[in-house]
């Protein structure tokens, strides 16, 4: 009996730690990612001009990151722009804070687009939704055809928005 219950208490405390270990990452929002200095100015300049008129703007590279969050185990929602993978899972994104940036254009700077490494692969199908993504971010730039990156990702887990 003292075994069974000895059993059964590992199990709740393994549970236990498995949950708070999940919900330990931070959630953030994409104002989050910019320096709290900085941010005023963003939100002031924030009307974004889509046009597919003539070349493709040149991103705005002004503002900075936030070098506190490096190492940080964060939780965020945003969309998908598939760079890496097969056809039916995605190995490699970025995550943007709106439908359509980096494709429409200008791209957002750089302290709003992270570039994510998901090994395990995220189902295409999944992509034009909104996602939560959970994993490490790290304060190290990506540069790639369609824009500079202020953040890497590495994810944990890739998860459908609910609200």
């Amino acid at each position: 009996m003292k075994h069974k219950i000895l059993l059964y208490l590992a199990i709740i405390s393994s549970a236990l730690v498995n949950t708070a270990s999940a919900e330990s990452s931070l959630a953030i929002e994409w104002l989050d990612l910019i320096p709290e200095q900085e941010r005023a100015a963003y939100l002031s300049n924030a009307s974004i001009q889509i046009s597919h008129v003539g070349p493709q703007a040149k991103q705005n590279a002004a503002g900075s990151i936030r070098e506190d969050l490096d190492g940080a185990d964060i939780s965020i929602a945003g969309f998908v722009i598939p760079l890496e993978g097969t056809e039916s899972n995605v190995t490699e994104f970025l995550l943007v804070p709106f439908f359509g940036a980096c494709i429409h254009v200008p791209p957002p700077p750089p302290n709003q687009i992270i570039y994510v490494k998901f090994d395990e692969g995220a189902p295409v199908t999944k992509l034009w939704d909104v996602v939560y993504v959970t994993g490490e971010l790290t304060t190290e730039s990506q540069d790639t055809d369609l824009a500079t990156t202020g953040y890497l990702l590495s994810a944990k887990k890739v998860d459908e928005y609910r609200e």
